[in-house]
């Protein structure tokens, strides 16, 4: 098992009613791993969250479009030398979805070989935590090594929106551009 720690950087250039928006004061870091064909990924998110719209846990769990319109967190799988790739939604409530791509947004569709994706969340005052475990064995090859981009949408009180990601690569935040697919697990 390979484990890698990961901290997320707000995009900076935000801009809303044409005044400029700051992120939040928080923090989002976490460690990814993938043992095998398991793949590990943890979200800690951290800071006052009373600023935060947090999703309370619904009392049914089921796939979700449009999570990114409130806080969610996200990652992306890239098969290695390859324009295919995954979009992985978590919403802090339980709801998930899975998208995938036959090339930069290219080909949309819900990836309906994974029927479920049960995480755990945890939340407290000033922390929030997010744990999943995903079998890749419906998507890929237990040798296919894979480019894995990390990232966040956090919806504040105020509805202001921040994108958090390892890298932002483009003159607007877009968590698709492989750029920024800087893991290799």
């Amino acid at each position: 098992m390979n484990q890698q720690t990961f901290s997320l950087q707000p995009f900076r250039n935000l801009r809303r009613a044409k005044q400029l928006f700051l992120a939040p004061e928080i923090k989002i870091t976490g460690a990814i791993a993938r043992d095998h064909n398991l793949l590990d990924i943890n979200y800690l998110l951290q800071g006052d969250l009373t600023k935060i719209e947090i999703p309370k846990v619904a009392e049914i769990l089921t796939r979700k479009n449009e999570l990114w319109e409130t806080t969610c967190f996200e990652f992306f799988l890239g098969i290695k030398n390859s324009l295919r790739y995954w979009e992985f939604n978590l919403s802090p409530a339980g709801h998930w979805n899975i998208y995938k791509f036959n090339g930069y947004r290219q080909g949309m569709q819900e990836e309906t070989k994974i029927t479920s994706l049960p995480f755990k969340v945890e939340n407290q005052l000033d922390t929030f935590s997010l744990k999943l475990q995903l079998d890749l064995d419906k998507l890929v090859p237990i040798k296919q090594r894979l480019n894995i981009a990390i990232s966040a949408v956090v919806k504040d009180k105020n509805k202001n929106i921040s994108y958090w990601a390892l890298k932002h690569c483009g003159e607007v935040a877009d968590f698709h551009l492989r750029d920024s697919f800087t893991i290799e697990v």
